[in-house]
């Protein structure tokens, strides 16, 4: 086998009941309800009547939707592509599950959800997705604030938040032409809970069909349940479990400076930071599935000059590799390709020159604005 082959075992620990919705079924309720969008301010007569015709029109195609009138009241939630202002009681999400669903949590009615905190989205996490796109509508519930909760060291995430919604849609076809889903689950709200609450509100609260998690998974209060008892609480409840084994490198056992690294070189978040601590951008981008992509957001301290651009490293959105010089590199704006480039990073600076060739820095670059770095 040539160096840096991947391997992954499946073990279907429990199937039952089987979730499978046809590709012509109709779309719950939920996902009804991510595709509209929130309306304009107005009347209470015309927003009545608004809903009533909305409800008639769904009623015809046998998904009605009970809309539920909350007061108003704008909170900051999260989702997969960065923070966006809805329009959510707090009061009611108070406790709540998911962070960016809203009051009713029905955005994963019905789905096959991945467990973890998915911080890498490496090929371990995408070969999660992939099986639960083959038993349903394939989600993605990662974990969030654990470190603040867990007192632990705060770092960078591998993946910048506003990046992760483009990542995901790379791997529709893995799971079946299919986008999954990422929904964000506070860590803060949760910890408290033995694994059979956990289980129950899984199946109670977010009523979905089934669960996938990796063979090491723990759940519930001091991480008190394993993956058996995932598979036998799940039984009990009426959900499917798909139990996952480690994805491996078996022809590589990689510790980069630390021996905390499995030897049997298994794939995990640690490993692809240590990869990215040692600058080895071939292995990151094996254990990625795809090329590491570091984000910076542009502000007013940066200086461009010809064919270079000087950024700090206070832009960065995301974990860089080791300092060091970088050739055949790709550069982005806002995801727009701008053209080959080659990188130098610091302790202070991200220096990056390109192509001469390449006129984009002769148009208007503003403050806010994303630069992406892709290391080949």
């Amino acid at each position: 086998m040539e160096r840096g082959a991947l391997h992954s075992n499946l073990r279907v620990a429990h199937c039952w009941p089987l979730f499978s919705r046809s590709p012509n079924a109709p779309r719950s309720s939920g996902e009804h309800r991510r595709l509209r969008r929130t309306p304009p301010p107005c009347s209470t007569e015309l927003l009545l009547a608004k809903r009533l015709r909305a409800c008639n029109y769904l009623k015809e195609r046998g998904c009605l939707i009970l809309h539920k009138a909350l007061p108003r009241s704008s909170i900051r939630v999260f989702n997969s592509c960065g923070p966006q202002e809805a329009n959510i009681n707090s009061e009611a999400m108070k406790d709540k599950c998911l962070l960016d669903c809203g009051a009713d949590q029905e955005c994963v009615l019905g789905g096959i959800v991945a467990l973890g905190k998915f911080d890498a989205l490496h090929i371990g996490h995408r070969q999660l997705a992939i099986q639960a796109s083959k038993a349903g509508t394939p989600f993605l519930l990662s974990f969030v604030g654990m470190a603040e909760v867990l007192g632990w060291e705060s770092r960078p995430p591998i993946v910048a938040k506003c990046d992760r919604k483009r990542v995901l849609s790379s791997w529709a076809p893995y799971c079946g032409n299919e986008v999954p889903l990422e929904y964000q689950v506070e860590f803060s709200n949760v910890r408290h809970l033995t694994p059979r609450q956990f289980v129950e509100r899984l199946s109670k609260e977010l009523k979905v069909s089934g669960v996938v998690a990796g063979e090491n998974y723990r759940f519930g209060y001091k991480a008190s349940g394993d993956a058996s008892d995932l598979v036998r609480l799940c039984k009990e409840y009426g959900l499917s479990a798909y139990i996952l084994s480690f994805v491996m490198d078996k022809t590589r056992c990689y510790n980069g400076t630390s021996k905390s690294i499995n030897d049997r070189g298994q794939v995990s978040s640690t490993r692809v930071r240590h990869a990215l601590a040692m600058g080895d951008m071939e292995y990151v981008a094996e254990l990625l599935g795809r090329k590491h992509r570091l984000v910076l957001m542009l502000d007013d301290q940066c200086l461009f000059m010809h064919n270079r651009i000087l950024v700090s490293r206070s832009c960065m959105l995301n974990q860089p590799p080791v300092d060091g010089l970088y050739e055949n590199c790709t550069l982005l704006l806002d995801n727009v390709f701008v053209g080959p480039c080659k990188v130098v990073i610091n302790d202070e600076k991200i220096d990056i020159e390109w192509d001469g060739k390449s006129n984009w820095v002769q148009n208007p670059v503003r403050s806010g604005q994303l630069l992406s770095i892709e290391f080949g």
